[in-house]
């Protein structure tokens, strides 16, 4: 039978995951789906694993047990060319963004060009200065990580994270450090850049407001139980979940000053 247009089609797929330091084990037994275009978060306490899970599904840490298939092929069964290839495929935007600090903006987000296409320097030259406009930097190219803000080097991270127009974007901790008003902003920039690639999103988080602004799908690691406890669309899990640890968290939510929605997300007459 012809699949059906609004079908969602799985992009991630972690299977049976163990995550574990020599004989500590971080978390086990993590089975869950990303889908195609999904905005994924990876939520859950202080300690319980997230940025190693994510460490481990983008190729930096081998797991002690389990898989992670991109599209039904596994990366850890796959040969180093194979996850070379698996790795043109997805950005990262880690939480500090990672900048080197004696290259400019544009030699830093050129890095991935240099490495991974055959593009001369002037077609380099414009992607660059096209992604960082695309993050609101437009003629920031020759300036250095020094002089700009904490929240402008998070958006160099992304324009590098995007410069090979991968189909998965990771991002540690986005919002992390930052105001709320530049969170909401940068949350705001993720659901644009996320609708004008096409990309599948997923997150590191631990702010509630980001989860619950542009999070649709999502798996909740549990640090006491080394394990996951819940898995879905965010919203419907904090209001419907028995779990006292993620009804903890939707209380905490509901407490919590409401974060003004993000702009891509607003009536268009806002």
């Amino acid at each position: 039978m012809p699949e059906k247009k609004n079908q969602k089609k799985a992009h991630i797929t972690v299977k049976d995951l163990t995550m574990a330091y020599g004989s500590f084990v971080v978390q086990r037994d993590l089975t869950f789906t990303i889908n195609r275009e999904d905005i994924f978060i990876i939520m859950g306490g202080s300690g319980c694993g997230k940025s190693t899970l994510m460490r481990h599904m983008v190729g930096l840490k081998a797991p002690a047990k389990g898989q992670v298939f991109y599209d039904g092929v596994s990366f850890w069964d796959t040969d180093p060319a194979g996850r070379d290839r698996f790795m043109r495929k997805i950005g990262i935007s880690y939480q500090s963004g990672a900048l080197f600090s004696s290259m400019t903006l544009a030699e830093n987000i050129a890095l991935p060009l240099q490495q991974y296409t055959n593009l001369n320097p002037g077609q380099i030259r414009e992607i660059v200065s096209l992604k960082l406009s695309l993050v609101g930097l437009a003629g920031f190219d020759e300036y250095y990580p020094s002089e700009i803000s904490g929240g402008m080097q998070k958006r160099v991270g992304l324009a590098r994270a995007i410069a090979l127009d991968p189909e998965i974007v990771f991002f540690d901790e986005p919002s992390a450090g930052l105001d709320p008003i530049s969170a909401r902003l940068l949350d705001d920039l993720i659901l644009e850049l996320s609708e004008s690639l096409g990309a599948t999103v997923v997150i590191v988080t631990h702010e509630l407001a980001s989860i619950f602004a542009i999070g649709n799908n999502s798996v909740f690691l549990d640090p006491e139980a080394k394990t996951m406890i819940a898995q879905g669309d965010p919203k419907k899990l904090l209001a419907e979940s028995k779990n006292p640890t993620v009804h903890k968290l939707s209380l905490i939510h509901i407490s919590e000053p409401t974060r003004p929605a993000p702009l891509s997300r607003m009536p268009s007459s806002a």
